[in-house]
């Protein structure tokens, strides 16, 4: 099992299927090869750093548990922290997994996100081109 660490592997895994739990976001997606490997991701927004890295254990933790006997083979799973998963219950969090991994597994995604306000999601998306200087008087 590998381990994704380029942010290009995180975008092109964001294409792929999405299965939303309470305590995560479960993102996969065929990688071309039969190795299967996993990422963690925690947004600023979950808290400090002590409480993003305790999440990403707790994921780490519990991907390298259940993704041998469970996961895709030959595909990218990534796991992006919710609000909820800090708190949540370990045996919840696996539960909550494995539901996820069979619902990917029949490809019975959630539906895409919507853009809001008509706005493209990413790095930069939505901001408006800086105005130019105004001339001296």
């Amino acid at each position: 099992m590998q381990v994704l660490q380029k942010r290009s592997d995180f975008l092109a895994a964001n294409k792929g299927l999405r299965v939303a739990r309470a305590g995560f976001v479960l993102l996969t997606r065929p990688n071309g090869a039969e190795a299967l490997r996993f990422g963690v991701t925690v947004t600023k927004k979950i808290g400090n750093a002590v409480v993003r890295n305790r999440m990403k254990r707790r994921f780490r933790a519990l991907l390298r548990e259940i993704l041998p006997g469970h996961g895709l083979a030959g595909h990218d799973h990534v796991l992006i922290g919710r609000e909820g998963g800090v708190e949540r219950d370990f045996a919840k969090l696996r539960a909550e997994l494995l539901v996820a991994l069979e619902r990917a597994a029949a490809g019975k995604g959630d539906p895409p996100r919507k853009p809001r306000d008509g706005k493209p999601y990413g790095r930069g998306a939505g901001k408006a081109p800086r105005p130019a200087p105004s001339p001296a008087p």
